[in-house]
């Protein structure tokens, strides 16, 4: 009984292990900014095509952070954030997560081929490579420009959504590319400020190690002044109305005020708390834009 008990207890544990190497938490924002992207478009997807899309890009964002979670393992035990991996503490051996890595984006990357099209296919697997290899083995150990430069695979999502339907790039998809490309540096170099000490010790070039806490906190400021800019954007070229326009100036607003507040008016939390709103703001910015794009306005 006990062993039955405790032979349990470890299947549950692997079960565990292995859906963290996913990043559940992540893949679930980088399938809202999809789902969002299918939607946005002048065709109204189809049940099959929303569901074979969103599982072939879920699959493969999936794949790609079991293998981040591999190719980082030795900077993951440094880290007071990421100590607790599977595979940085062994419970996942590396073999088996990249075997797991490999398995869900084949089976991603078949999903979009047979049921969806090529050529979401294709940018989902350049997304893939540009975070997995291209940002975690090269950018985020050699620049402090590594999260500037290699945002621009977490940015993609939304163009896979919209070419997952449509088939073809689209002016509009790309606006909503560069919204999360102008998000992700203060939303990532916030989370760095809190962790500095975490990143030195991992010797790991982010920009407040190498510049500074309160360069950072000034790149967070403008970055997100920069980002109000950007998101207006939809708004000036006629791809949403007043609904978008009032709630993404207020959630702009209140990015800015912790940006400031970071700078300025900083506690122990400041950090962590404007890391923690920016992944609020990107959500309902993008449910903003969804539910105004369905209002007639007459």
């Amino acid at each position: 009984m006990a062993r039955s008990a405790l032979l349990s207890g470890r299947q549950t544990l692997s079960w565990r292990d292995y859906f963290a190497l996913t990043k559940p938490k992540v893949v679930a924002l980088i399938l809202l900014t999809a789902v969002v992207g299918m939607f946005l478009t002048d065709t109204l997807p189809g049940p099959w095509r929303v569901l074979a899309a969103t599982l072939g890009i879920g699959l493969m964002a999936g794949g790609a952070a079991a293998i981040n979670h591999v190719l980082d393992r030795r900077i993951d035990i440094k880290m007071a954030r990421t100590y607790h991996r599977p595979v940085a503490q062994g419970r996942v051996q590396s073999g088996a997560a990249l075997a797991f890595a490999f398995a869900l984006s084949a089976a991603g990357l078949a999903i979009l081929l047979l049921w969806v099209n090529a050529l979401t296919a294709w940018l989902t697997l350049a997304s893939l490579l540009g975070y997995a290899v291209v940002y975690t083995v090269w950018l985020k150990r050699a620049t402090p420009q590594n999260i500037v430069i290699g945002g621009l695979a977490g940015a993609m999502p939304p163009l896979l959504g919209w070419t997952a339907v449509t088939g073809e790039f689209h002016g509009h998809a790309l606006l909503l590319v560069m919204i999360i490309f102008a998000w992700t540096p203060p939303h990532f170099w916030a989370l760095a400020i809190h962790r500095r000490d975490d990143y030195a010790k991992a010797e790991i070039p982010m920009l407040p190690v190498t510049h500074g806490i309160e360069f950072s906190k000034t790149c967070v400021l403008l970055y997100t002044l920069l980002l109000t800019l950007v998101c207006l954007l939809p708004w000036i070229v006629g791809m949403s109305g007043m609904l978008y326009l009032v709630g993404a100036t207020l959630l702009n607003l209140r990015f800015i005020q912790w940006a400031w507040r970071l700078k300025f008016r900083p506690e122990p939390q400041t950090a962590l708390q404007c890391f923690r709103f920016s992944i609020s703001h990107l959500m309902w910015l993008f449910v903003l834009i969804l539910a105004d794009h369905w209002i007639d306005y007459g």
